[in-house]
C-alpha cells in the first residue's frame, strides 16, 4: 500500500475506533483443522521433526512462563518454540528453521517509521499527498507521510520483516518485555508464509494502493484466521495459554500525534475482510486453497470485501494538462494510483464521522455478517466499484509549486456511479462548497479548500481538483466542454 515504512513488513495492528467498539472475535468453530497427533507418549520428543512439535515443545504442552515481570531469555525461548508448534498444528505447514523474536521500543519504532517515510517534499510523498487528499483523509495542512507514520506508530504491535527473517515486538518496556499470544502467533504465521512462499517475491508488492490492500488481504487474512483459531483454543481451555499483563505493549506509548482514523481504517481492511476471504477459501478447498491464493494473490480490495474473483475494468487515460500542469510519470502506474473500494469506503466513513457528511451511517461499520469479520467495509457509495485511476498533477511554473488531480472512477452500473457521485457531492457540501455557474464547486476554507469539477457520464465519474477554478479547467479542459 502507499504507506511508507509498512510495505517491507507484515504487521499486527491494534484498531480502536472511538465510538465504534469492535465486536469480540468469535470462536473458530468447525474451521479448526483436525491434526492427528504423531505417535507419542505424553510430551516426549519425537525421533524426527513433525508437525506440532518445535525445538523441544509440543503444541499442547504446558510451559512455565510468567510475564508478570517480563520475559527472560529462557521464557522467551519456550514461548516462541511452543508458539511455532501451535502455528504448525493449526496451519498444517512445517517451519524450516527457528524464527528470531526481538523487541523494539515504541519510540524507536516511531523514529524508524518516520525515517523510512523519506523527506516530506520528496516526489513520492508530494504525489502521495494528493492521493490521500483526494480521499478527504489528509488535507493540505498535513503531509500524508507524517500522518501515516503517526498512525502506524501508535497502532503496530509487532511485525515480521521478510528481508531480515525476524519478528520484532513493539513494546513500551524493552527491559521487561511482554508479548500477547495473538501478536506472537500472528507474526509467526508471517514467518511461516515467508519460509514457504517467500514474502520478498514481487507478487507480494502491489503497484497501487488497492493492489497492496488486496495482497495484504490474503497475507494478513491468513495470519488473522490462524490467530482467531488460536484464540478459540485458549478461550475453550483446550490449551494452556500464557497470560499477558494488561499494561504490556498494548500500543500507544509516549510521543506522536496519534492515529488518523481514516488512514487506520484503510490499512486495517485486510485484517478485517482477509479472514473472511481465507475462511471461504478454506471451506472450499482446505489449506491448499489458501496456499494457492498465496501463490496467486487477489488483485483488488473488492475481491476480499465481497469474496469474489471479479476483475477490475481497464481504464485508459490521456493527459490533457495545459499551462504547466503535468502528471508525475515516474510514480505509481504511469503517474496514477488506484485507491480501490476499501479506500473509498474509508473516505465516506471518515467524512461522515468527522464532518457529518451524508455518505454512510457511521455505526454501519459494525454491521458484520461473518464470525470472522471485524468491521463492515461494504456500503452503497463504494459498492459496485469497477476500477479507478487517480492522477496527481503539479504545476511548477509559478513561484510555488501547485497541486491538483484527476480521479477517473468506473462503476458496474449507472446506478452505482450515481450513488458514488451523490455521496461525493455530499462530502463537498459538508465542507460548505458552493457551486458556480460553470458547475465548478469551491471550498473556500479549511484543509480541503480547493476547486472541484465532478462529472458523471453513464457508469463513469470523473473528479478534477485544482487550487482555483481556472486551474481545474487547465488540468482537464476537455471535461469543461
Amino acid at each position: 500500500m502507499r504507506t511508507p515504512g509498512l510495505r517491507a513488513v507484515f504487521a499486527a495492528l491494534l484498531l480502536v475506533l472511538a465510538g465504534c467498539a469492535a465486536p469480540t472475535a468469535a470462536p473458530g468453530g468447525d474451521a479448526q483443522p483436525a491434526t492427528p497427533d504423531p505417535d507419542r507418549e505424553g510430551f516426549a520428543d519425537p525421533d524426527q521433526d513433525v508437525l506440532g512439535w518445535e525445538d523441544g515443545y509440543w503444541y499442547d504442552e504446558p510451559i512455565a512462563v510468567d510475564q508478570s515481570d517480563g520475559l527472560n531469555d529462557s521464557e522467551m525461548d519456550a514461548y516462541v518454540a511452543r508458539g511455532m508448534a501451535r502455528v504448525e498444528h493449526l496451519r498444517q505447514l512445517e517451519f524450516d528453521e527457528r524464527v528470531p523474536v526481538n523487541v523494539i521500543s515504541r519510540d524507536d519504532y516511531r523514529s524508524d517509521s518516520a525515517n523510512n517515510s523519506g523527506p516530506a517534499d520528496s516526489e513520492f510523498n508530494r504525489w502521495n499527498d494528493q492521493v490521500w487528499e483526494a480521499l478527504f483523509i489528509t488535507g493540505e495542512s498535513t503531509g500524508s507521510a507524517s500522518a501515516i507514520s503517526e498512525t502506524t506508530g501508535s497502532s503496530v504491535l509487532g511485525f515480521y520483516s521478510p528481508s531480515a527473517d525476524e519478528i520484532k515486538i513493539v513494546t513500551d518496556s524493552t527491559d521487561e518485555p511482554t508479548i500477547d499470544n495473538t501478536t506472537l502467533v500472528h507474526e509467526l504465521v508471517h514467518a511461516l508464509q515467508d519460509q514457504h512462499f517467500d514474502l520478498t517475491d514481487a507478487r507480494f508488492r502491489g503497484e497501487t494502493q488497492d493492489g497492496d490492500l488486496a495482497i495484504d488481504g490474503i497475507v494478513e487474512g491468513d495470519a488473522r484466521y490462524v490467530e482467531q483459531q488460536y484464540v478459540d483454543q485458549c478461550a475453550a481451555g483446550t490449551w494452556d495459554c500464557v497470560v499477558t499483563p494488561a499494561a504490556g505493549g498494548s500500543g500507544g506509548g509516549s510521543g506522536g500525534g496519534g492515529p488518523n482514523l481514516g488512514i487506520l481504517l484503510t490499512i486495517y481492511q485486510p485484517y478485517s475482510d482477509g479472514p473472511v476471504y481465507v475462511h471461504d477459501l478454506y471451506e472450499q478447498g482446505g489449506w491448499e486453497a489458501v496456499n494457492d491464493a498465496l501463490r496467486n494473490p487477489p488483485v483488488s480490495s473488492e475481491q476480499t470485501i465481497h469474496v469474489t474473483d471479479e476483475s477490475p475494468r481497464p481504464i485508459s487515460f490521456a493527459d490533457e494538462g495545459t499551462n504547466g500542469w503535468t502528471t508525475f510519470p515516474g510514480q505509481g502506474v504511469e503517474g496514477s494510483d488506484t485507491v480501490g473500494e476499501a479506500s473509498m469506503f474509508s473516505m465516506f466513513w471518515y467524512q461522515a464521522r468527522t464532518s457529518g457528511a451524508e455518505t454512510v451511517r457511521v455505526q454501519s461499520i459494525l454491521d458484520t455478517t461473518s464470525e470472522y469479520d471485524t468491521y463492515n467495509y461494504d456500503a452503497a457509495p463504494s459498492n459496485g466499484w469497477a476500477n479507478d485511476r487517480l492522477f496527481p498533477y503539479r504545476n511548477e511554473a509559478g513561484a510555488e509549486t501547485e497541486y491538483g488531480y484527476v480521479w477517473v472512477t468506473e462503476w458496474d452500473t449507472d446506478g452505482d456511479a450515481q450513488e458514488f457521485h451523490d455521496a461525493y457531492l455530499n462530502i463537498l457540501s459538508a465542507h460548505d462548497a458552493t457551486q458556480r455557474d460553470d458547475g465548478i464547486y469551491v471550498i473556500e476554507d479549511g484543509s480541503f479548500n480547493d476547486a472541484f469539477r465532478v462529472v458523471r457520464t453513464g457508469d463513469r465519474v470523473v473528479i478534477v481538483n485544482g487550487p482555483a477554478p481556472a486551474d481545474v479547467d487547465e488540468i482537464r479542459p476537455g471535461l469543461a466542454s
